[in-house]
């Protein structure tokens, strides 16, 4: 069972996940990541502990701050959109946590309007 400090625990775990996913199925890495995507991995995490939302923090698509760089936010997405939907089989439990904070997030945001 994976238990989780708060939802920026979940994120990074969920985040670091798909970047290894991502690392293992597209450049054959199966222990380690390439730089590349080390380096994406070190940057997300950093962004991640910087987050100002904390406990409240919604998915990175609902959020109102974007605090990737515009590179690192095209590759971060390039690797979502390949990895989202592979994670329902590799990682399944985190990848319904994930939709459900999507769907929680987006009820928030239209709450708030």
């Amino acid at each position: 069972m994976i238990f989780f400090k708060g939802k920026i625990d979940r994120e990074k775990i969920t985040v670091g996940a798909m970047i290894k996913l991502y690392c293992r199925l597209n450049h054959g890495n199966n222990r380690t990541l390439c730089g590349e995507c080390r380096k994406m991995f070190d940057y997300a995490m950093t962004k991640l502990n910087k987050c100002p939302y904390d406990g409240d923090k919604p998915t990175c698509t609902q959020c109102t701050i974007h605090c990737y760089k515009i590179e690192e936010r095209e590759q971060i997405r390039k690797i979502m959109r390949y990895s989202g939907p592979k994670m329902l089989w590799y990682h399944p439990i985190l990848a319904i946590l994930h939709l459900y904070d999507n769907r929680r997030s987006k009820k928030s945001v239209e709450l708030s309007k």
